[in-house]
């Protein structure tokens, strides 16, 4: 069965990324994943820099590493801040980089694969963010699947039960989760 970790780059409450991986989320669970769902929120650390991890790799960092270790892949809903990746996404993405001794080198990255999509208030939906996280993950090792989605005017775009309105919206964000479910499912056959 495939672990898949699922978050998004926000610690915003009511979060639209938070939501919109949420969907993903339970439709990789329904393909048969085992889904861990968490929200950076609950993972404070400060930004990183190499003299405070000289100090000591902060807790919550080794706790995500763990979770990224043990997960096969990541579903990631990331919000767009002045058209690139939000502060929260990339220090998470840099702590979670770090060795530990006797690891190799990014070994928290190593034969993941990841899904990503994207919700912003914007008519673009959070998609020039997108293209720097892509680039970032490739860059590190993770293997990006193609398949993306951007919804924009997201701060009307959501049910109050945290659907999407749009029935062909809400579809496709379904069919990353299942997607990546099935993906990770052909290459442990």
């Amino acid at each position: 069965m495939p672990r898949i970790l699922a978050f998004s780059g926000s610690a915003r409450k009511d979060s639209f990324n938070q939501r919109l991986v949420t969907i993903a989320a339970r439709a990789a669970e329904e393909a048969g994943a085992e889904v861990t769902l968490l929200n950076l929120a609950d993972y404070p650390l400060p930004i990183f820099n190499e003299d405070l991890e000289a100090e000591g790799t902060p807790d919550n960092a080794l706790k995500l590493k763990k979770l990224f270790l043990a997960h096969d892949g990541l579903l990631i809903s990331c919000p767009e801040y002045n058209s690139s990746i939000t502060p929260l996404l990339k220090n998470t993405i840099d702590w979670v980089s770090r060795p530990i001794e006797g690891e190799p080198r990014l070994a928290a990255y190593q034969y993941k694969v990841a899904t990503l999509m994207a919700a912003s208030p914007g008519a673009l939906g959070g998609l020039r963010g997108l293209v720097h996280v892509r680039a970032i993950l490739q860059n590190i090792g993770v293997t990006v699947l193609p398949g993306q989605v951007a919804v924009g005017g997201a701060a009307g775009a959501f049910a109050a039960d945290g659907s999407l309105k749009d029935e062909k919206q809400q579809a496709s964000i379904a069919s990353l989760g299942s997607g990546l479910a099935n993906y990770l499912q052909r290459l442990s056959d």
